[in-house]
């Protein structure tokens, strides 16, 4: 199949609920016909694997574009543009995880260590064939298996599942490519923001200008702003704010924190700060979403920008 256009790009923005560590997208809603027509380009949050039970097409992975058939895995980092193109209809399921917050857990008391892994798990995106790769494919199998299931203790079930998940690729990722530098897979007008995207990422709590995320990216800070803006469809400091509300969220559904708490470590100078941009984002205050139990579930974000959740962009991830 031969390179088609590339005239849209979608971040899509994920949520993995409370007391789980994957956000499973699993049964028919993900059969059908993925990217025909215009090829939407995108990337997430989070870090995605994706199942193929049957079909064929192409994988776009940044500036790479890989076949794809009947049994395979996919391995998307967090912020890694691609889309999928298939060549008729499709069956995939997706899992959803955030590797920072399981390595943390893993290496609580060593940075050093937990980046080196964040590092090697970020080196590219990847397909895998199963008969080719069955231990990191029994394992993906068996978190889909206990998210369908939801039996007894499944979510300490795949807790761990998933920390031997990110072992086996950090396994397949050093053998394979032990000389290479971490890079981002992405085409060139989104490649110049991901530095930008990486540090509001890591550093959403400290007071960041659009000065300091183009320096980053090594662009003048107009430049920066223009092409953040057509690539993201949000202001840098309107999407930093974004990064923070999701922060925050994830924080009180985890903590019984004071809102004044959880402000202050979302990077908030204030707590009416705070309120103005989380009712901005989700139409309600926070004390308002902190009472409602739907909140345990997944609802966080309906703000219609290219910021959008992408089980709502049915079919493809």
């Amino acid at each position: 199949m031969g390179r088609r256009k590339r005239d849209k790009v979608e971040f899509r923005f994920y949520e993995i609920p409370h007391g789980e560590s994957a956000l499973a997208l699993l049964g028919e809603a993900w059969v059908g016909a993925y990217g025909r027509g215009e090829v939407c380009l995108h990337f997430h949050n989070l870090f995605e694997i994706g199942y193929c039970h049957y079909g064929h097409g192409i994988l776009i992975l940044g500036e790479d574009e890989k076949p794809y058939e009947d049994a395979m895995i996919s391995a998307i980092p967090a912020n890694y543009l691609h889309t999928t193109i298939s060549e008729g209809i499709d069956s995939w399921e997706f899992l959803f995880i955030d590797p920072d917050e399981i390595l943390l857990e893993m290496y609580p008391n060593n940075p050093k260590i937990r980046e080196e892994k964040r590092q090697i798990l970020n080196k590219r995106a990847d397909l895998f064939r199963i008969d080719e790769y069955p231990e990191i494919s029994s394992v993906v199998w068996r978190i889909l298996e206990e998210m369908r299931m939801k039996r007894p203790y499944y979510q300490e079930a795949v807790r761990n599942l998933v920390k031997v998940y990110l072992l086996e690729l950090i396994r397949i990722q050093e053998k394979q490519m032990p000389d290479q530098k971490w890079t981002v897979g992405s085409g060139p007008a989104i490649a110049q923001i991901i530095p930008a995207l990486h540090l509001m990422e890591e550093h959403y709590a400290e007071p960041l200008k659009a000065a300091e995320l183009a320096d980053c990216c090594r662009l003048s800070e107009p430049h920066f702003r223009r092409v953040f803006e057509e690539q993201i469809q949000m202001a840098p400091m309107e999407f930093l704010n974004l990064v923070r509300i999701q922060r925050a969220c994830k924080l009180m559904s985890k903590k019984d924190y004071s809102m004044d708490q959880v402000a202050a470590e979302c990077g908030f100078l204030s707590v009416s700060t705070f309120a103005r941009n989380f009712k901005k984002f989700l139409n309600t205050t926070p004390y308002q979403w902190k009472k409602e139990e739907s909140n345990t579930h997944s609802h966080m974000l309906n703000y219609n920008i290219s910021a959008m959740k992408g089980w709502k962009n049915l079919p493809g991830s």
